[in-house]
């Protein structure tokens, strides 16, 4: 005898939607002021040389130009040191 169960109710899709996190532009893209290079939860990256960091930690450029990735190392509250990486905008004629 060939029967379907009742149809109950489903665990699945209750998924929250992506949150479009990570880097936006990449070493070497050309930027304007205002263009957001990186959204992100906490520091994984820092801003440097004519970046600013917004209220959600979100980097954006404040002067146009190319985007350059470097890295350095940052002291910690405690005295350890960190390597980080750090993103910043160098003034470029193209850009202009």
């Amino acid at each position: 005898m060939a029967h379907t169960k009742a149809a109950g109710s489903t665990r699945l899709g209750r998924e929250s939607a992506s949150q479009r996190l990570g880097i936006k532009l990449f070493d070497g893209q050309i930027v304007k002021i205002g263009f957001i290079l990186a959204r992100q939860r906490g520091s994984k990256w820092v801003p440097g040389k004519n970046v600013k960091k917004g209220s959600d930690d979100t980097l954006y450029a404040t002067l146009n130009g190319t985007v350059k990735f470097t890295t350095k190392k940052l002291k910690r509250f405690d005295g350890s040191r960190k390597i980080v990486k750090v993103i910043n905008v160098v003034d470029s004629d193209i850009a202009k």
